[in-house]
């Protein structure tokens, strides 16, 4: 009897198929709260896999919070239009199209943003992960203030940087529409650009 022919392709899709799951599971328990109930084991236990299998795909918990971070990224607008929006030819344009962009993000699953926030919290290097995503916003926003020739730019920056912010939009939406949001938000920033560049 000869030995069973080795099929690599179907061997990196099962593996795909199931990091995808357990992405899946770990988005479920980040929306339904995150902090102290998110854990390797209960996110293997809602995926139907082994810890050792959630182990060996992201080797921790900070490790499969950023993923879940950058695959929830990737889905959205942000890896496709923050290179233009904040290198846009016309710097308050760029400033509408980064609002924009971040209130589509922090809007399309506020609870598992949430979650992933607490889960932060609990994590210090998933903290220090967000920290240093929320840092890349705050200099691309840097450069376009930049090519503004700001009167206040460090002040400009900040309240852009504020504006465009997980916790404002958290603190904006209840009561209102995605979209009542950015308009709230775009005009707190129309008024941020008139008063401060």
């Amino acid at each position: 009897m000869s030995p069973r022919p080795y099929d690599g392709g179907k061997r990196r899709a099962d593996a795909e198929r199931t990091r995808e799951r357990i992405l899946d599971a770990a988005s479920d328990i980040l929306a339904e709260g995150g902090g102290p109930g998110f854990s390797l084991e209960a996110v293997a236990r809602r995926a139907g896999v082994a810890r050792m299998t959630v182990y060996y795909q992201f080797g921790s918990r900070g490790g499969l919070l950023e993923a879940a971070f950058d695959r929830r990224a990737a889905r959205s607008r942000i890896s496709a239009e923050a290179p233009a929006a904040f290198g846009a030819d016309d710097p308050r344009e760029g400033v509408r199209h980064v609002v924009s962009i971040f209130c589509d993000f922090w809007g399309a699953d506020a609870a598992g943003m949430r979650g992933l926030n607490v889960a932060g919290d609990l994590d210090p290097e998933m903290a220090e992960s967000l920290r240093a995503r929320n840092e890349r916003r705050r200099i691309g926003l840097r450069r376009l203030v930049e090519r503004m020739a700001a009167r206040r730019p460090a002040e400009l920056t900040d309240a852009l940087f504020m504006l465009t912010g997980a916790a404002t939009y958290a603190a904006l939406a209840p009561g209102r529409t995605p979209a009542e949001v950015e308009t709230l938000i775009q005009d707190l920033a129309a008024g941020a650009l008139d008063r401060l560049a």
